[in-house]
């Protein structure tokens, strides 16, 4: 009986495990994702969107992020950056859309000098904020 006791409470603990690890790789945390993009402005627009320079203290968070796309890059294997610097390698925050998602987007050189919007979880790659792109959906032109 206290065998199959310390079984069970072994399997719960597992399966518990596993989902918060689960919920983590998906870009949820086990408290609930908080969301810095989540205010209505008067105007009904979201608001909440931090400029690029800002977004790394909303590592963990959904949100927004905006800034200028400087260039749009396609990487050797596939995966398109939409660059907010210069210097990919000085900017404080990056967005990647994968080979694997790209087919959904449309013509995205066509952002390269534009004011966008990106909206989703931040993250953290390499020691520095970045939003992965899944949907076109993410994507809008600022205001």
């Amino acid at each position: 009986m206290r065998r199959e006791l310390i079984l069970v409470a072994g399997i719960v603990l597992a399966v518990f495990c596993l989902g918060v690890l689960i919920g983590h790789r998906a870009g949820r945390s086990h408290s609930g994702a908080s969301s810095f993009a989540s205010r209505s402005s008067s105007s009904g627009e979201m608001a909440g969107c931090v400029d690029f320079h800002d977004a790394a203290p909303h590592a963990g968070q959904i949100g927004c992020v905006s800034g200028r796309v400087v260039r749009v890059f396609a990487s050797r294997g596939g995966n398109t950056f939409l660059d907010f610097c210069e210097d990919y390698r000085d900017c404080p925050f990056t967005s990647v859309i994968f080979s694997s998602d790209k087919n959904k987007f449309g013509d995205l050189a066509s952002l390269t000098g534009r004011q966008i919007e990106i909206r989703g979880p931040v993250t953290v790659y390499q020691g520095r904020p970045e939003m992965i792109i899944r949907d076109p959906e993410q994507i809008r032109l600022a205001p």
